[in-house]
């Protein structure tokens, strides 16, 4: 796309206002409503409220925050998906989201076990559809006063965790000591393998950039990132889920006319092609990958997962180490039919399920990523 004359000057104005007062005008534009949950965590004197506030600062695929509880029982919490957050081309199976909610259940039981209370959780309760999920609980979460309960030690790293999406620093290797620390998370039924050997890595790497070029090039899986962009202060503040785009620079973009989601969806514009690119160079700078898989592909075997990747994302943030899901060729559409089994393959899990992979390395921290309240995500009786 051609960048016209006013529109050059119209950014080049936001620009000069910048730095005229960029202080007040980068304050200005920070989403203060969507990052309120995190100053918040804890500040609750009900004990679910009190782990839920925790609980629901999981990471998540596309930020979804796919999660809805019902707090009608007396000392328990009913989780159910919320259908609205589904991501019905990338995650047709609804396995990446059922992952999420796994994080969300063990965030929930370390925040709990803080104020001594022990919880117990019966998963899918009344049945599950292994194809989608419905309306039917995830699980039933029981609250229980114990104060012989262990702490764990990894929930003093959940308000600095993050999703680290930037470049990494290819100059610097993850040590065999982080990854050996790493393994010794893997709970019953989930296998965890990683892996800094150069050539493997750059097997992965490349496997893992044809994984993502794929989810872009196909229409409707990329349309479905793109619709979920939330770009500048005011979007991100009504929609506190999705791809976030804030601060100073994107909201002069969007006031240009230069970056919104139509914008995006050009694939001819210097938008779309910067952006991309800019995406594809973070995705390639991994130094190590970490890896999760299960025999089968229960529904249990997915909220296992996702716990065990929420302990994984915390141990490395204790470790000082980025870590970035790259779950493209895991993803179970046609498109990407011939890279799922080629990952398989590069991993030697032939018959076993992956279900999550990432990106290690070292990066510059970021933000935290927006939130819905919990009161949001109370279900109204």
């Amino acid at each position: 796309m051609q960048i016209q004359r006013r529109k050059m000057i119209a950014l080049m104005g936001g620009g000069v206002i910048l730095a005229a007062g960029a202080g007040a005008f980068v304050t200005t534009r920070t989403p203060n409503i969507a990052l309120a949950p995190w100053d918040l965590a804890g500040g609750y004197s009900e004990p679910r409220k009190r782990a839920l506030s925790y609980a629901i600062l999981a990471p998540n695929p596309h930020n979804r925050q796919p999660w809805l509880v019902d707090l009608s029982q007396q000392n328990r919490i009913i989780l159910h998906v919320d259908t609205d957050k589904m991501l019905p081309h990338t995650d047709p199976y609804n396995r990446q989201i059922t992952v999420g909610l796994g994080g969300f259940l063990e965030l929930l039981r370390m925040a709990a076990a803080e104020d001594a209370y022990e919880t117990s959780v019966e998963s899918f309760p009344q049945g599950v559809n292994p194809e989608k999920l419905d309306a039917r609980p995830i699980a039933i979460i029981s609250f229980k006063k114990n104060s012989q309960i262990e702490k764990d030690p990894l929930f003093a790293q959940v308000l600095e965790r993050r999703s680290l999406k930037e470049p990494y620093d290819m100059s610097r290797l993850v040590p065999q000591s982080a990854m050996a620390r790493l393994g010794e998370l893997e709970q019953a039924g989930v296998a965890m393998a990683s892996t800094n050997e150069p050539q493997l890595v750059d097997k992965i790497r490349t496997l893992t950039h044809t994984g993502l070029a794929v989810e872009i090039e196909t229409p409707r899986t990329y349309k479905e990132s793109v619709d979920l962009f939330r770009i500048g202060k005011a979007e991100i503040n009504a929609n506190p889920d999705g791809i976030d785009f804030s601060g100073a620079f994107y909201e002069s973009l969007a006031f240009a006319g230069l970056f919104n989601r139509e914008v995006a969806m050009d694939t001819n514009s210097s938008s779309y092609l910067e952006g991309i690119n800019s995406l594809m160079a973070s995705a390639d700078t991994a130094v190590a990958y970490i890896w999760l898989t299960t025999d089968t592909n229960s529904r249990v075997d997915q909220l296992n997962a996702g716990r065990d990747w929420l302990r994984i994302n915390l141990a490395t943030t204790e470790l000082g180490i980025a870590v970035h899901p790259m779950s493209q060729c895991l993803q179970e559409y046609s498109e990407m039919d011939a890279h799922f089994l080629a990952m398989q393959q590069l991993l030697q899990v032939e018959g076993k399920t992956i279900q999550m992979l990432g990106r290690m390395g070292y990066a510059a921290p970021v933000p935290r990523s927006p939130r819905w309240s919990i009161d949001a995500k109370i279900i109204k009786a």
